[in-house]
């Protein structure tokens, strides 16, 4: 970055990092909630304050380019061979869950006439791995600060709800460990929901649950580079188009720090101080979408997202078990 660059993004960046501390800390003292919702609250609060128009450039760039930053160094907590040996029994049910959160995307944000690019963000968030998938699409799709809020905000709604409902349901059900970890782990979207809920029911799935939802996660990968060759294909005939503008080459830096990981060419603290400041990343992305989104407008979109949320949801949530009693894993 150009010293010109740099004095005109720092402000912007610097305000980010500021209100990310708070969120950070709170998210730490709260994981229910975590830090990127905090992020956003905290950033929607102020922005209400009639900023200087010297913030805005890094607030931008912090909502895009440090957002696309952070996933790169989510995958330094991945390791590929551990994830793939539990995963693997998770792959065909996480199909069809996928398939489940699209296809309701898809129908019921037409049938409700909801923003298309927030019907996306929604099913993916529902699909794949809540904020951190919402983060990674959306730049991909060219989805703006609204359309992240709205997903954000939605998603946490059913994150919250699910620490209570699934645990209950699968004590209803007389659900075993490895069943309950299979489901919480497809169905549920945040990983730290996925962790709540699955040590709520035992420690053993919890710990088959927070292994499926990792492999979960890595579908952040194929689901991308589906959308950015869809997005390519849905611009095909307009002036201007460039496929190489539209791929998401911070997948492949993902997929990169993915490798590096399960190599064990860094050191293991080292690989956890990148994911940490991955995290806190997300956590500055998120509180610059706040500080470009008013709450006036979020309200004004009603309860559309809210029921597209639900619906998605809640066809992950049959898909799951039905998958499961199909495959005797109940």
């Amino acid at each position: 970055m150009s010293s010109n660059s740099f004095s005109k993004f720092s402000p912007g960046v610097a305000l980010a990092g500021i209100l990310a501390v708070p969120a950070w800390l709170l998210g730490k003292s709260i994981p229910l909630i975590g830090g990127p919702v905090f992020g956003i609250l905290i950033g929607m609060l102020f922005a209400f304050w009639k900023r200087p128009e010297k913030y805005n450039a890094g607030i931008t760039y912090t909502s895009k380019k440090l957002l696309q930053a952070s996933i790169i160094l989510l995958g330094f907590e991945m390791n590929l061979f551990t994830v793939l040996e539990v995963g693997g029994q998770s792959l065909v049910i996480m199909l069809f869950t996928i398939s489940a959160a699209f296809i309701a995307a898809w129908l019921i944000g037409r049938f409700i006439q909801i923003e298309r690019k927030t019907s996306i963000l929604i099913g993916v968030g529902t699909a794949i791995c809540g904020g951190s998938a919402i983060a990674a699409t959306a730049p991909v799709i060219g989805a703006n600060d609204k359309d992240v809020a709205y997903s954000i905000s939605t998603i946490f709604l059913f994150n919250i709800a699910a620490v209570f409902v699934f645990p209950f349901l699968g004590h209803l059900f007389g659900m075993s460990n490895a069943g309950f970890g299979m489901w919480a782990g497809t169905a549920i979207n945040d990983t730290s929901s996925v962790v709540a809920a699955g040590y709520s029911y035992s420690h053993a799935a919890g710990n088959f649950a927070t292994i499926v939802k990792l492999t979960r996660t890595l579908m952040i990968i194929p689901t991308t580079l589906v959308l950015a060759i869809w997005i390519s294909r849905q611009q095909r005939n307009t002036a201007g188009f460039n496929f190489r503008k539209i791929f998401p080459w911070f997948v492949l830096g993902f997929l990169a720090t993915c490798i590096i990981s399960t190599t064990g060419i860094l050191p293991a603290a080292i690989c956890s101080g990148l994911t940490t400041a991955g995290k806190f990343l997300i956590v500055m992305a998120m509180a610059a979408i706040g500080l470009n989104t008013h709450l006036g407008s979020l309200l004004s979109n009603g309860f559309k997202p809210i029921l597209l949320g639900l619906v998605c949801w809640a066809a992950v949530a049959l898909v799951s078990l039905g998958a499961q009693f199909y495959y005797s894993m109940w």
